[in-house]
């Protein structure tokens, strides 16, 4: 069994920059590739952004690319999203995510999942 609880998430304004923590416990948590997903009201639940266990290899949504940035603390078992110029359209729950399969971009393929952080970006 793996863990997940995210924070950090909140209120901002457009063009603010905000991140995310993912902390994962279980014996087993530092063996899984962690992802981050997120969540609008009404909306499919969309991949973000994915790091390999280990850190050293990342994979992102192209429409995040250049503003999101994925990456991990081993030591500690934190996953971070750093997240830069929030827009309005950002505004949605953001999950954190542990998975076997390493490139895993479908819900469906992420073992484990957090409660979520609600992140809403005021224009």
């Amino acid at each position: 069994q793996v863990q997940l609880v995210e924070s950090g998430g909140g209120l901002v304004q457009a063009g603010d920059s905000l991140r995310l923590s993912c902390a994962a416990s279980g014996r087993t948590s530092s063996s899984y590739h962690m992802g981050w997903f997120r969540q609008a009201p009404g909306r499919e639940r969309e991949f973000l952004a994915t790091i390999r266990r280990g850190g050293g290899f990342t994979y992102y949504a192209d429409f995040v690319k250049g503003r999101f940035t994925i990456s991990r603390d081993s030591t500690n078992n934190l996953v971070y999203l750093q997240m830069n110029t929030l827009k309005p359209e950002d505004t949605a729950v953001y999950y954190c995510a542990a998975t076997l399969r390493w490139g895993a971009q479908s819900r469906d393929e992420y073992d484990y999942w957090g409660q979520g952080t609600q992140v809403t970006v005021s224009s």
